[in-house]
């Protein structure tokens, strides 16, 4: 990670759960790093935690949504004219809407392809063309991706969910290839968890008791988990692109 030292990132989801956790090991390998969120007191609070563990890196919240175009433009603005510019980009907002589907509202439809595939997509594409403008040509995207996102689960009320996760593999193929064909070294990484104990649940509006029941019987990983597969392939020498990363916490039921 030595040659990272300095260098900008941008996380988006970095309030809470493996955005979080990839904010803190990111800055404690010495990254600058901007936590895009919507809940940007909390990013506030991973800043400070930062400062006063002395971490070799720093941390900028952002306040944002992926959803909003603006949002996404105005935050890799900023990130280069403080930053000096964004070297590495970790997609990771998401939310799941528990909603079967012939009876999901639209709102809820919208927002979970909108944030989960389109914020991504967006996001994506104003960092490449931000990196090309100046000249980066060894940056780095990931999009966190979901095991969901590999096979269909026998899980009603998550298809609208699978869906856009198995949509956002076939992005994340196919910007490879673009970055191929372009003839840049920019690498891309999909980093797909099975079951991670956040607050993805919470937010969907299940009752704390019920996940706090789903996690003791079933067996999960940490966010931390997820943040040290992303330090893993970003520190792969630059000649080797470390394209999947499937986890899962060990005795899952698939």
């Amino acid at each position: 990670m030595e040659r990272w030292q300095g260098r900008v990132a941008i996380v988006t989801g970095a309030s809470a759960g493996i955005g979080a956790a990839i904010v803190k090991l990111l800055a404690e390998n010495g990254m600058k790093v901007v936590g895009f969120a919507r809940r940007k007191e909390r990013v506030e609070e991973l800043a400070v935690e930062a400062k006063t563990a002395g971490f070799k890196g720093e941390i900028h919240a952002f306040g944002g949504d992926v959803r909003v175009e603006d949002d996404i433009k105005r935050a890799i603005q900023w990130t280069r004219e403080k930053l000096g510019g964004p070297d590495v980009l970790v997609s990771n907002a998401g939310v799941v809407a528990f909603s079967g589907l012939t009876e999901i509202g639209t709102e809820d439809l919208k927002k979970v392809l909108d944030t989960n595939l389109v914020g991504a997509c967006m996001f994506t594409r104003e960092i490449v063309q931000d990196m090309k403008s100046r000249g980066v040509n060894d940056g780095h995207i990931f999009h966190i991706n979901s095991t969901a996102g590999h096979s269909i689960l026998d899980f009603p009320g998550t298809y609208v969910y699978a869906a856009g996760k198995h949509a956002l593999r076939v992005v994340t193929e196919g910007l490879r290839r673009e970055l191929r064909d372009m003839g840049t070294k920019i690498r891309v990484t999909s980093v797909s968890p099975g079951a991670v104990r956040t607050e993805i649940g919470l937010a969907a509006g299940v009752p704390q008791e019920m996940v706090e029941l789903g996690y003791k019987l079933s067996v999960c990983l940490e966010p931390e988990d997820v943040a040290q597969a992303v330090i893993y392939a970003l520190g792969a020498p630059p000649h080797v692109q470390v394209h999947e990363i499937t986890m899962h916490p060990t005795g899952e039921k698939l």
